[in-house]
């Protein structure tokens, strides 16, 4: 048997229980490399059900930061015994297994090309605790300690993230560090240290920051002026909101008064929540709510009132495996066409589509301001995988004396100057008209706010003629809107090729190692990222410069295709689907592996 040997470049997976504690003990082992300077990408995969069921930590050891998942599992340490046959068949050949031995397992349940090390955890942790919950939680340290010796991780690296967890708290420090080098002492006496796997100390990271995408993304908010927020809980979008009222508490409140200058509603329903953002927004405030699919599918109907009646809405729609309940804890991009086309009637969404938490970041802030210039909703669409997973970034940028962009506001200065005020009037060509907010003017500028039919200054309307000036109009400003949303990203491959892929979102890492996977079998191809919708005029020029284009999507339907052809009378024929939807994120094998599956004339690839 060969076995894999790997500096810097292997991919680790601990299957556990759900409530057993292991999830911290899980992130400590991350980030432990982390400080080794070595770049990790870490993903918790856990379920939407009662504690006892299954869960998994998979972490990605990089030092070229690929931050994406890979495929495969070089070390599996199974602490599951109901998935142990499964877990079992994920790790490579040549790779390895780690469990718990206080209960031999039988030789016909192992495999011969795979180094199987065992380690009697639960008989140590009994023999030095005396309640079942300290034996389970320390147990969980006890293999920490026992794969820094395996894996060569700094023990110093652990201990200094243990003292910043428990600073004040020196008795339960101790009793971690304790558990610790239990397992290091146990692994540097009976087992055969260090594994041809491990890990070297480089200085990979940077000043990049490992932060998560829900915490990226409520920070935007807050850097993007928004003072309201109402939600109603749903996995996995709970954080932002979570995460955004942390902030404000730091940030938006007098310390000295108490006063607070933001107002947070956890609602009775999604139906409550977005009511709430759409009267804020209507007031003048920055407003979101953020939520999930099912969250979606119930508020459609205010968004669309809030598209029609032209007023600021930002939604994040942290996206997961759907329809119904579907997958909760499960990532997937399967909300395109809702949110595209959220509600009934002819409508059309602004969606932003952030690759990683800087975006997440810039993206929440832009939002807010888009919403404002456009007086329309706008989508910012992460999912779980970005959503709730920690991931190396760049540190955020805010332009110092940045200032927010209102649009279209009719002061009372203006309405007393005469300016003629029609609230959906298009007065600049732009399909943008002029707003005024409540108490702008004591008799000018007033307007009755509607979701029927109106003409160009608010009166009710049901002629054919005002119906149709303010749908077209509507669609002029969703034109405008294509040249204020963040541009593509283009890549060009190092030959001239006839090739091209699209990709966005959390697709992004995983795409970024499968490009150079092809291109080092020969295959060349020019990529594109997209990173919202309308589709700036760039993507129109991307397929048609391309005989073949892949749209790299994680659904069934390949929506963002289907976006492609509708928006853009993009020949169907160019647009080849890749498509991947198990609830697992995309990983750069398959993307690679899918695409010269195509070349070879195979049916398109899905998963």
């Amino acid at each position: 048997m060969t076995q894999i040997t790997a500096v810097n470049d292997f991919v680790v997976k601990f299957a556990n229980v759900n409530g057993s504690g292991s999830a911290s003990a899980n992130e400590l082992f991350a980030k432990a490399i982390l400080r080794m300077g070595v770049p990790v990408s870490p993903r918790n995969i856990f379920p939407s059900n009662i504690q006892g069921l299954p869960t998994w930590y998979e972490v990605r050891v990089s030092e070229e930061s690929h931050l994406g998942r890979r495929g495969g599992i070089d070390m599996m340490v199974a602490m599951n015994p109901q998935t142990w046959a499964d877990d079992l068949a994920e790790i490579e050949p040549g790779g390895y297994l780690f469990y718990d031995s206080t209960r031999p397992v039988p030789p016909e349940q192992l495999r011969s090309d795979i180094t199987v090390i065992g380690m009697p955890l639960t008989e140590i942790a009994n023999a030095v605790y005396s309640d079942p919950r300290q034996r389970q939680l320390f147990k969980n340290i006890i293999y920490v300690g026992a794969l820094s010796v395996l894996l060569d991780i700094e023990a110093q690296a652990i201990v200094d993230l243990f003292g910043e967890q428990y600073k004040g708290k020196e008795k339960l420090l101790a009793s971690n560090v304790r558990a610790l080098h239990l397992g290091r002492d146990f692994a540097q006496e009976h087992l055969q240290a260090p594994l041809p796997i491990r890990v070297r100390r480089a200085d990979k990271v940077g000043q990049r920051i490992f932060v998560d995408g829900n915490s990226a993304a409520a920070l935007g908010c807050v850097y993007g002026g928004a003072t309201v927020a109402a939600w109603y809980p749903i996995t996995p979008s709970s954080s932002v909101a979570e995460a955004f009222q942390s902030y404000c508490t730091k940030f938006r409140e007098d310390k000295e008064t108490g006063e607070r200058s933001y107002a947070i509603v956890q609602a009775e329903d999604e139906i409550a929540s977005i009511g709430m953002v759409v009267g804020a927004g209507w007031n003048g405030a920055r407003a979101f709510t953020a939520t999930s699919g099912p969250g979606v599918s119930l508020m459609t109907e205010f968004i669309g009132l809030a598209y029609f009646a032209e007023i600021p809405v930002t939604i994040v729609n942290v996206q997961r495996g759907g329809p119904s309940t579907g997958m909760p804890t499960r990532t997937q991009q399967a909300d395109i066409l809702a949110c595209a086309y959220a509600s009934h009637g002819d409508t059309k969404h602004v969606l932003l589509l952030p690759e990683d938490p800087r975006e997440c970041f810039e993206h929440a802030a832009a939002a807010l301001d888009l919403a404002d210039r456009l007086q329309t909703p706008v989508f910012v669409m992460t999912d779980l995988d970005i959503g709730m997973n920690q991931r190396l970034c760049e540190p955020f940028a805010w332009e110092e004396g940045r200032s927010y962009d209102r649009g279209k506001i009719m002061t009372a200065e203006m309405l007393e100057a005469g300016r003629d005020f029609g609230r959906y009037k298009d007065v600049d060509g732009d399909g943008i008209p002029w707003r005024t907010l409540p108490g702008t003017h004591e008799s000018k500028g007033a307007y009755f706010t509607r979701g029927t039919t109106r003409d160009a200054y608010a009166r009710y309307s049901e002629r054919g003629p005002d119906y149709v000036y303010n749908v077209e109009r509507l669609l002029r400003k969703f034109a405008t809107a294509a040249d204020l949303v963040p541009a593509p990203v283009e890549r060009a491959a190092a030959q001239a090729t006839k090739l091209g892929v699209i990709y966005f979102g959390s697709t992004s890492p995983a795409m970024d190692e499968a490009l150079q996977q092809l291109a080092a079998a020969g295959v060349h191809v020019d990529a594109m990222r997209l990173r919202a919708f309308p589709f700036p005029a760039a993507v129109r020029r991307f397929i048609a410069a391309h005989e073949r284009v892949f749209v790299v999507e994680q659904n069934r339907d390949a929506q963002m295709r289907s976006l492609l052809v509708n928006e853009l009378d993009a020949d169907p024929a160019r647009l080849v689907r890749v498509l991947h939807f198990d609830g697992t994120p995309i990983t750069a094998r398959f993307i690679a592996g899918a695409i010269q599956n195509a070349l070879n004339r195979q049916p398109e690839t899905s998963a």
